[in-house]
């Protein structure tokens, strides 16, 4: 009924590279992950930002809320973005999900 003695000392403890070998497809696991899922969110985050950033006055966008429209403005933190003719309204620039048109600038004549 009960385990005896010699029973219980036969079960040894794990070496050092036994225990190595347990750790290490956690460590394998991690580094799938980093190079399948947080790297390439980290890369969409960047290209985001720097979208957000260069949005200037006539830029055609699309906010997280479907809408559609041109900018009208840049402010510090916000846009006004004209969504029908005579309808403004302000817009936070993190909700900018993407760029429908970008205006391009005058060319100079030769």
């Amino acid at each position: 009924m009960f385990v005896t003695p010699a029973y219980a000392q036969a079960a040894g403890g794990a070496s050092g590279a036994a225990g190595l070998a347990s750790f290490l497809p956690l460590v394998l696991i991690f580094v799938i992950m980093y190079f399948l899922m947080i790297r390439p969110q980290q890369k969409r985050v960047k290209e985001h930002r720097a979208m957000v950033e260069a949005l200037k006055k006539g830029d055609e966008i699309v906010t997280q809320g479907g809408l559609v429209g041109k900018v009208t403005s840049v402010r510090d933190n916000e846009l006004e973005v004209e969504i029908a003719p005579g309808v403004k309204v302000r817009v936070i620039r993190s909700t900018v999900t993407g760029l429908v048109n970008r205006t391009q600038p005058v060319a100079a004549n030769s």
